[in-house]
């Protein structure tokens, strides 16, 4: 094979070097510059956030990019920690943990490495398209009450009183009772609430500024300057030399435990990454294999676990940041990790001078900001349905429990479908004066029968859900008839599959007309319908007299069958 047809064989990322132009290293490596700056900050503030070691959180920003750039199909989308993961890994590690630090972080390894695992398995077995089980309204629902659950997670560091966790109305009481309680730091708020006023300040000037940099370099030398990192909580210094993660410590129950959440985990991770990266090319006209992007995030999470890091998935906060500063391939990434590691072995003791409550402020900026109102006011308009369970999955996640909350969203979202697919709508059909083909009875009711024929529409595939509906569409159709019934067409199109249960019913609808004197064609049928009819053992029940290519044709068989005149 020749270099170049290896090239463009390989992972996407090794692709790309074959085709990379020397015009693009100074917009990359601005870039890389820019994302750093933003990378550090926000990765020690997630992995806070999810009560890990800060150091964690550099490493789930360092390992991530490095594996995607390899094997990612998004030149600049950032993988990374994310403030939507976050109390989903507290929830799922914490418990297990027991407050102990060290076997945390070898949990939240063994956790990541699981998702990664589970996200390569659907890879081969290609399903990208699990991402479909989530519909927007779930979504926002869901980053809705994520958004809530991190806030309340993090008002404790804000004010710098002790952490007392349980379920969101028992965090925000034990806050509250705790403030009562002259617990409060007004140092510790006074960092804080300066790093949230820092951040908002900067979005609102008409330049870019990293305002979450620059809130925390300034905490870091206020602290250094006036003393203060002994009179508030404080990060502390970062460990020397490469993370070692003990992931053996975890022991078999661990690891089933971890299980459930992993798989509630990769669910939401390679949903918000398939958003994103989609969104992403479409901006350049381009299409992204959702397969090999899962691929690509199970192999960063598997990585990021095997080397100190915590799950993670695409960042919408930051790849914007990415994006402004110029980046043109995946070397950004890489050179934003390589600066991330620099600042780890050349300035590890800056750290002991950051405050708790500065990072409780990025991470509440970030939680602020995923939150929608404007889909639900949107949807109140247009779909009181889907406006309910939007505010179900907010429920869900926000008062019964983010993991919990990840099956309410799942669970919500499938008996959304079967609901919509269970209650198609179904009408009959009629020809209208000066339109062609045949239309909608019930918007044409100046529309013209056939005498003794019915042309019925079901719009969905026909399955256990939605067969006896089928049928009983057809009966109140022949019931209800101005004329006495011989042939009931069914306009196929819509009907995309058919599955036994729904097979049984219709067998047993065409017993029924056939008793009647009426006979059961269909138009329009699919093919791989009809051969699911001859491998169900109906061919001989349904031969090819009982199906046409059109609503015409079936028309047209009718009246030459019954010497009707042509219209």
């Amino acid at each position: 094979m020749s270099r170049r047809r290896w090239f463009h064989s390989a992972p996407p990322g090794l692709s790309i070097v074959l085709d990379y132009r020397r015009a693009w290293l100074k917009s990359d490596l601005a870039a890389g510059a820019a994302l750093s700056a933003a990378l550090i900050p926000a990765g020690m503030a997630y992995a806070e956030a999810a009560g890990l070691p800060a150091v964690t959180g550099l490493y789930a920003s360092v390992i991530p990019l490095l594996a995607y750039a390899v094997f990612g199909p998004s030149r600049v989308l950032v993988v990374g920690p994310d403030s939507s993961l976050v109390p989903m890994i507290a929830a799922a590690v914490l418990p297990l943990a027991a407050a102990n630090s060290g076997h945390a972080v070898a949990l939240a390894g063994v956790l990541s490495l699981l998702i990664g695992l589970m996200l390569l398995v659907g890879r081969f077995l290609n399903l990208g398209f699990v991402t479909g089980l989530l519909s927007k309204p779930i979504r926002v629902g869901y980053l809705n009450g994520i958004a809530l659950v991190v806030i309340a997670s993090q008002l404790p560091k804000l004010l710098g009183v002790p952490a007392t966790g349980g379920s969101l109305a028992e965090s925000l009481a034990g806050t509250a009772r705790n403030v009562a309680q002259g617990a409060a730091q007004p140092l510790a708020l006074l960092f804080g609430a300066g790093t949230i006023a820092v951040i908002l300040g900067c979005r609102a000037l008409p330049w870019k500024v990293p305002g979450v940099l620059l809130a925390v370099l300034a905490s870091m030398a206020i602290a250094a300057a006036a003393g203060l990192e002994a009179a508030v909580p404080v990060v502390g210094e970062l460990p020397a030399g490469p993370p070692a993660p003990d992931l053996g410590s975890v022991r078999p129950a661990e690891v089933l435990a971890l299980l459930g959440p992993a798989a509630g985990i990769a669910l939401i991770a390679f949903a918000d990454t398939s958003v994103l990266s989609k969104s992403l090319a479409r901006r350049r006209g381009a299409h992204v294999n959702g397969n090999q992007e899962m691929g690509a995030l199970g192999l960063a999470n598997a990585a990021c676990g095997l080397f100190g890091g915590f799950p993670v998935s695409g960042s919408a906060s930051r790849t914007p940041i990415a994006l402004e500063a110029g980046a043109r391939s995946p070397l950004s990434g890489v050179i934003a990790a390589a600066l991330v590691v620099l600042f780890m072995v050349a300035a590890p003791g800056v750290t002991s001078f950051l405050p708790s409550s500065t990072l409780a402020g990025v991470v509440i900026v970030a939680a602020v900001s995923v939150i929608d109102f404007t889909t639900l006011a949107r949807l109140v308009r247009m779909s009181r349905t889907e406006a309910a369970l939007l505010l179900a999955t907010f429920l869900g996640v926000a008062f019964v429990g983010v993991l919990e909350g990840v099956v309410v969203a799942i669970g919500l979202s499938l008996i959304a479908f079967v609901l919509r697919a269970w209650d198609p709508y179904r009408t009959e059909l009629a020809s209208v004066e000066d339109m062609p083909g045949y239309h909608d009875l019930s918007r044409h009711p100046n529309g013209h029968r056939v005498p003794g024929l019915v042309i019925a529409r079901f719009d969905a595939p026909l399955f256990f859900a939605n067969g006896a509906v089928f049928a009983e569409h057809i009966r109140t159709l022949v019931a209800h008839a101005p004329a006495p019934v011989h042939w009931v067409v069914v306009a196929s199109e819509a009907i995309t599959d058919l599955d036994t249960t729904a097979l049984d019913d219709l067998v047993e609808l065409d017993d029924e007309l056939a008793q009647k004197g009426v006979s059961l064609v269909f138009a329009e049928m699919k093919g791989p319908i009809k051969d699911r009819l001859i491998r169900f053992g109906v061919s001989s029940r349904f031969g090819p007299d009982h199906f046409f290519p059109t609503v015409h044709n079936a028309v047209r068989s009718y009246r030459k069958e019954f010497d009707l005149p042509s219209p």
